[in-house]
């Protein structure tokens, strides 16, 4: 466990640097230096993109085939009159 203060920061490797900006209450605002070719994400973001990424392999081509030629040419519908 490493413990920072405002204005104190955590260096990951030679170009990485974490750097607490603020603290209030329970809220942590963070500033994050790090190359542009290196991906920085918030782990609840990539989480949802697990889970939709996999929502996706679950659902059949033909399914989706299916659905996207239905969508394609809509049945009518009666009219009731």
């Amino acid at each position: 466990m490493i413990r920072r203060r405002c204005g104190e920061s955590i260096l990951l490797g030679d170009n990485i640097e974490i750097r607490v900006l603020e603290v209030s209450g329970t809220r942590v605002k963070l500033g994050i230096a790090a190359p542009r070719d290196l991906l920085v994400l918030r782990n609840e973001l990539k989480l949802t993109e697990d889970f939709n990424r996999e929502a996706s392999r679950a659902v059949p081509r033909v399914r989706l085939a299916s659905l996207a030629a239905s969508l394609a040419n809509p049945r009518p519908t009666a009219t009731r009159g």
